[in-house]
């Protein structure tokens, strides 16, 4: 496979059917080989006005034969053309833990990722709703203690119900999924995603940005903190929109400050 790896501005060519797609991810900082449960549709219980991920329908199906198949030749192109791989990262049109071919490609990807790649990671990206499922809880969690090199990618964009709802627009009950996420941080180690954006025109309010930082801090096991902004078109624009990048800047800075406060030694990143 001919890799042609350039920064991703536009994820549109993720809907037309694929379950694997090499991409340049900003986050992972080089070469990410998706793969993508949902090759024929959007399937998540976040509805946020930033996903990137248009509305579409389609015949492809998912199997776990062309799984294989396609990421074992993503990753033997890369290796070929010397191109380091950053990660192997389930994220897609949707949220993959909640596919039931979830547990079955999940296993295989590991399997993969050990035989073919074993120094790079193997991510996960997820809103956490899966976690309010018993058996996705067990199977993330003994998997991250059987393969260490799976992180996991969790979202929490909001420390306040208020902006729960403006970024997520969710009927999952905030409360309910915050219990469960500072279950599975207690025993599990991951690293917070958290998109910062303005919704329609609105920054996030005070009170929200001292509420996600006493949350943060609240959470045990955290490797790392992503911050990131707004950088790609989505169906819904201009509802959520840029903050500058000095705002970003400044909410990583006062969580650093409050992280050295309370004696947490984590990792606070921006990507712009």
């Amino acid at each position: 496979m001919a890799l042609n790896i350039t920064p991703v501005t536009n994820h549109r060519e993720r809907e037309k059917g694929f379950i694997v797609y090499p991409v340049y991810s900003r986050r992972s900082k080089g070469l990410s080989i998706g793969i993508n449960l949902y090759p024929d549709k959007k399937n998540c219980l976040f509805n946020c006005p930033y996903c990137e991920v248009f509305p579409f329908s389609g015949n492809a199906e998912f199997s776990l034969e062309q799984m294989e198949n396609d990421l074992r030749e993503a990753i033997t192109g890369a290796q070929k053309q010397n191109i380091d791989i950053k990660d192997i990262c389930f994220s897609g049109n949707g949220e993959p833990t909640l596919s039931p071919a979830f547990p079955q490609a999940l296993e295989l990807a590991v399997k993969i990722h050990k035989e073919t790649a074993p120094s790079c990671e193997l991510v996960v990206i997820t809103n956490g709703t899966g976690l309010l499922q018993p058996f996705v809880f067990s199977l993330l969690k003994e998997t991250a203690q059987s393969c260490k090199m799976l992180n996991i990618w969790l979202k929490l964009d909001a420390g306040t119900p208020d902006w729960y709802q403006k970024m997520n627009r969710s009927s999952v009950p905030r409360e309910k999924l915050i219990e469960k996420i500072k279950e599975f941080t207690a025993c599990t180690p991951v690293t917070i995603q958290t998109m910062l954006c303005m919704i329609n025109g609105e920054p996030p309010p005070q009170t929200e940005a001292q509420a996600w930082e006493a949350l943060v801090c609240e959470l045990k096991n955290i490797r790392k903190v992503q911050i990131y902004g707004k950088a790609r078109p989505a169906p819904e624009d201009p509802a959520a929109s840029e903050l500058p990048a000095n705002y970003l800047e400044e909410r990583a800075a006062s969580l650093r400050s409050k992280f050295a406060e309370n004696g947490i030694s984590t990792t606070v990143e921006i990507y712009l």
